[in-house]
């Protein structure tokens, strides 16, 4: 009952916080600029850390832990491909897309072509991927609380996600961009603060020797040195082979497309302040995914395989909190009963900022690409309506995560993001990259590339074991999965691109090519962005 209480006091606390800072934030938004991108008023080193807080997921802290402690080195590659991820949106897209655009993704892609296929191509599309990974955090809270609580209960957990839905409909729609940031900095130094704690307390039980930590790891596998080698997830079979080089595929290209990240880089004032933010953003994710590796592998040492091992009935989603609770003392102490309920409000904190971004992002585009460029675009609309608009689509797209949420609880979460990832890359990256870097890229090119990527990411989805066929799957008394592959990355990917070049060659658009050097111009020195600010 003590520990419920503990538990229940420190979650109290979390919300209690995020709440405060909400509705101080709603005081200061005043514009559809505050709303959208907190008046781009926010530091370097505070939209690092926001940045930090949007990227370290619910999936990285919770999900890539379980997958290390399940298997081992094939679990740490979604770490390495989260980090190599973020070093190729920095070089390829933050910038550029900051300084081109205004509020959306869509921004630097209408403003050289027909503006309503491409923004509603581009809402939609953000939408999707928002929803994806919008799944994986809700599901991480569901598992979450079901465990602080002491219960296997599922309608426990389908509360929680109602719950964590309401609240990230209260933080975009009372907060907008100025709250949901702050909540995001303060749950990066949570984030930082409780894993770097776990990870010392794991570190001193093996007097800080790494080379006995990971012997240990592999000792209680039940695995042995196949441990720490490379294939015992990905290595059975050529499919598994292909299915990692996919995976591989999305996690390196993916966050390059992904709407609640690209928009972080509209709060800053200037091009300067941006790269300032990213400097400070690499240094919080390198530290976090290196800290990843000491918890996973922990976990694997110090937990019993039936704890974390989804095929002898654990939970792999749980191996950091219930590591937190084996280093404070272990099940029924107070060392483990403090340390599991401060590490469970950590990864509460996260989900909670994470899913503000999110939804964020995806009401955002909504309302400003799909009501104001599409629908209204021939009339006059106030931003107040425009807001009022973007709060509205926050309550439509909460309550789609909510009901998807619920029947996704079985899937890992780092895998759910991983599809979030292969559908960013497969849908908005090449639209993004194609827009940037080739003067005769047009709307038809955009337009394919977005929809044919975004449609054969998530079909190949749907056709695939993740959703039919397997004991862990979405549905797994049915079976009509056709396409082997867990992860559609190394189909839709190329495809997007290929649909995009096709469409840009079938078809010449002057008009285009004619406004590229104006777009390269803006990109390249940030001039359209000050103008926004100043319009």
């Amino acid at each position: 009952m003590d520990t419920q209480v503990l538990t229940t006091f420190l979650f109290l606390s979390v919300v209690a916080l995020t709440i405060g800072i909400t509705f101080w934030a709603s005081r200061q938004t005043k514009t559809a600029a505050d709303f959208y991108s907190g008046g781009r008023s926010f530091s370097g080193f505070q939209n690092g850390l926001a940045i930090g807080g949007d990227y370290m997921s619910a999936a990285s802290f919770l999900g890539i832990s379980g997958a290390i402690a399940v298997y081992g080195y094939d679990g740490f590659l979604y770490s390495i491909g989260f980090l190599v991820a973020w070093l190729v949106a920095l070089l390829l897209v933050a910038e550029m897309l900051r300084n081109a655009g205004r509020y959306t993704m869509a921004d630097q892609l209408a403003f050289r072509m027909s503006q309503r296929p491409v923004r509603t191509a581009a809402s939609v599309s953000t939408v999707v991927v928002s929803i994806f990974y919008l799944l994986a955090q809700m599901v991480g809270a569901g598992t979450l609380v079901a465990l602080l609580l002491g219960v296997d209960s599922q309608a426990v957990q389908n509360i929680t996600i109602i719950g964590v839905g309401a609240l990230m409909i209260f933080y975009v729609v009372v907060g907008g961009m100025k709250g949901t940031t702050y909540v995001q900095i303060v749950k990066a130094v949570l984030l930082m603060l409780g894993s770097a704690l776990i990870v010392v307390l794991v570190l001193v039980e093996f007097n800080f020797n790494l080379s006995s930590l990971l012997g240990a790891a592999a000792e209680n596998s039940g695995k042995g040195e196949a441990f720490l080698q490379p294939g015992l997830q990905y290595g059975a079979s050529l499919t598994s082979k292909i299915d990692f080089l996919s995976l591989g595929l999305a996690l390196v290209l993916g966050t390059a497309g992904l709407p609640h990240i690209l928009i972080r880089f509209y709060t800053v004032p200037t091009a300067k302040d941006a790269r300032k933010s990213v400097l400070w953003a690499i240094g919080l994710i390198g530290a976090f995914y290196l800290m990843t590796l000491v918890l996973g592998f922990g976990a694997a040492a110090l937990l019993d395989r039936d704890q974390v091992d989804p095929l002898e009935g654990g939970n792999q989603n749980l191996a950091s909190p219930l590591l937190a609770e084996a280093v404070g003392g272990g099940d029924g102490s107070t060392g483990g009963a403090v340390l599991l309920a401060l590490i469970a409000a950590v990864a509460f904190a996260t989900i909670l900022a994470v899913v503000a971004g999110l939804t964020l992002a995806s009401s955002s585009s909504v309302a400003h690409d799909l009501y104001k460029g599409v629908i209204k675009k021939d009339q006059p609309i106030t931003e107040k309506d425009e807001v009022r608009v973007a709060r509205i689509a926050a309550f439509v797209i909460g309550a789609v995560a909510i009901a998807l949420s619920i029947p996704a609880q079985r899937l890992n979460i780092a895998f759910l993001v991983a599809l979030a990832f292969a559908v960013a890359a497969s849908a908005n990256l090449p639209a993004i990259i194609f827009n940037m870097f080739w003067r005769r890229f047009n709307t038809r090119g955009a337009v394919w590339s977005i929809y044919g990527g975004l449609i054969s990411a998530v079909g190949l989805v749907l056709l695939s074991p993740v959703v039919s066929g397997l004991p862990t799957s979405l549905f797994p008394d049915s079976d009509w999965s056709i396409f082997p592959l867990n992860n559609p990355g190394i189909v839709s990917i190329p495809l997007g691109f290929l649909l995009g070049y096709i469409g840009t060659i079938s078809k010449r658009e002057p008009d285009a090519e004619e406004r590229y050097t104006e777009l390269e111009v803006r990109a390249l020195t940030g001039a359209g962005a000050e103008q926004a600010v100043q319009h």
